[in-house]
């Protein structure tokens, strides 16, 4: 069987481990499936390739959270982020598809390495942030999905303002789904998707759908800020891999 993306059995056998790992992640705390992904790709494979994957299962994975979240979505929040990354992302896929594969590898470990730094410390926003607060996180927010990693910010921007876990999970969610869907046709349009974007689709969904089920019921016992520590060691762990990769 040909496996997309010229990936060998081993380097497949991984990107499934990473998939599931990323997706109950997901489950559980609403955020962090892309950027795991991405992130673990870039050790076996140029991780532009997989952003475009990792942008359809996201959006696909919102119709199998949506009846659990949509009473919870911040929609102000949701618009006013949208709005900002209709003006980030274009410039955002721009730059991107204008650099060699090993810089791609070391701006998106990079920039993972600053934003796990940035929610471990803990930042905090004391005052309350309006529209326009909003809409400049979603310029970078949009910015960053060129390389599928606008949960990141957003993730740090609402932990830091210390939303309710259910409101926190639930906006995020609503908030990516119209994000990809709108990520996915300038995607294609910069030549970004292919036909194995369709086949890494096909073979990440059951192993996605395993994962996001799990999560979303606690599978396992663990407090949400312990596991939230975790997820964000493991992919500064990955950012750190990929830095070495992507330099030496």
């Amino acid at each position: 069987m040909t496996l997309p993306f010229d990936l060998g059995f081993a380097g497949a056998a991984y990107m499934a481990v990473a998939v599931l790992v990323a997706a109950f992640v997901r489950g559980y705390s609403g955020f962090g499936f892309s950027a795991l992904v991405i992130s673990a790709s870039a050790l076996v494979m140029n991780p532009l390739q997989i952003v475009p994957v990792v942008l359809v299962c996201e959006f696909l994975m919102t119709f199998q959270q949506w009846a659990q979240v949509r009473r919870d979505v911040d929609w102000a929040r949701v618009r006013a982020l949208i709005l900002g990354a209709v003006i980030g992302l274009p410039a955002g896929l721009w730059v991107i598809n204008r650099v060699s594969v090993d810089a791609a590898r070391g701006v998106i470990a990079g920039y993972v390495l600053v934003m796990c730094v940035v929610l471990m410390l803990g930042w905090r926003i004391r005052s309350r942030q309006g529209g326009l607060a909003h809409l400049g996180m979603g310029v970078l927010a949009g910015a960053a999905n060129a390389v599928g990693m606008a949960g990141l910010p957003v993730a740090s921007y609402f932990t830091a303002q210390g939303m309710a876990a259910g409101a926190f999970r639930a906006t995020l969610i609503a908030y990516f789904c119209i994000l990809d869907a709108i990520t996915a046709p300038l995607m294609w349009w910069h030549g970004m998707v292919t036909w194995d974007t369709a086949w890494g689709v096909v073979l990440s969904l059951p192993l996605i759908g395993a994962g996001i089920w799990a999560g979303g019921r606690h599978f396992l016992a663990t407090d949400p800020q312990d596991f939230r520590r975790m997820a964000i060691g493991l992919l500064g762990f990955l950012a750190v891999l990929g830095l070495g990769k992507a330099l030496w």
